[in-house]
């Protein structure tokens, strides 16, 4: 179930003791507990199959846990979520503009009300100039921009991103992690990003949840004490490489306590 709470300081939002069983006997989830503050990007990082993606979907109301709860702080309760999938999920019929309208579309708010906030978002992950384009004629990153756009659209407190650069090539990827820094830095939203890449987890994070399978939870946090904005000198620096080795070290032990 999903609850309300009243302010905790800073507190976001929490996993308390989440569990999730598909069927009768897929343990996806056990008592996974996490806390979300505002402002944090929070990377949730570990081997297929140990729940990353489920705990997005819990937080997103998609799915509902076995067990536990997810609490909201005061009145930032899911209203104000933006959801990223790993494929861009675009309407290959539709515009952009009409592909980022969706989520207004489904709350009654037709395209002439939505058209300034449209354009906003456009110009915020730098696709002002593609408005009229259709999906078919954008490159793997400028459809995920567009993906981003739609989840900016409704003025998400948390954005919720799964995987969302693992198919793009390496440059791609790292321009897309570049820009996702300052898109964060010019919203002032929360960020909850699922990855399978130390590297990308590190330069983006200021937290990391190391997590684990049979079943998923969190095995280890890891703070990235580094200021932002972030740039091509952190990752060619000495501090990166370390964190590099901490959370690789820590997603070792936590693949070997869970075997």
């Amino acid at each position: 179930m999903q609850d309300s709470d009243q302010s905790n300081g800073d507190l976001l939002l929490a996993m308390q003791g989440v569990g999730k069983t598909f069927g009768t006997d897929v343990e996806a989830l056990r008592d996974m507990s996490l806390d979300v503050h505002f402002g944090d990007f929070v990377s949730l990082l570990g081997p297929s199959g140990c729940g990353k993606s489920t705990a997005l979907r819990i937080i997103a109301n998609l799915i509902s846990p076995t067990r536990g709860r997810v609490v909201w702080s005061g009145d930032n309760r899911q209203g104000s979520v933006g959801v990223v999938f790993q494929e861009p999920t675009l309407m290959p019929w539709a515009s952009v503009a009409k592909n980022v309208w969706l989520p207004h579309r489904l709350s009654g708010i037709s395209m002439r009300q939505a058209r300034p906030k449209i354009q906003q978002c456009l110009e915020i992950v730098g696709l002002e100039d593609f408005s009229d384009s259709y999906p078919r004629e954008l490159s793997g990153g400028m459809k995920m921009r567009v993906s981003i756009a739609r989840a900016l659209v409704t003025n998400p407190r948390v954005i919720l991103m799964d995987e969302p650069f693992a198919a793009l090539d390496e440059i791609t990827r790292f321009k897309l992690n570049y820009d996702l820094l300052k898109l964060k830095e010019n919203v002032g939203c929360t960020v909850i990003f699922v990855t399978h890449s130390v590297f990308e987890s590190v330069f983006l994070s200021n937290r990391i949840a190391v997590m684990v399978a049979r079943p998923g939870r969190v095995f280890e946090e890891v703070a990235v004490d580094e200021g932002y904005p972030r740039d091509e000198s952190f990752r060619t620096s000495s501090n990166y490489a370390a964190y590099c080795r901490k959370v690789s070290e820590s997603l070792r032990q936590g693949i070997e306590a869970s075997t």
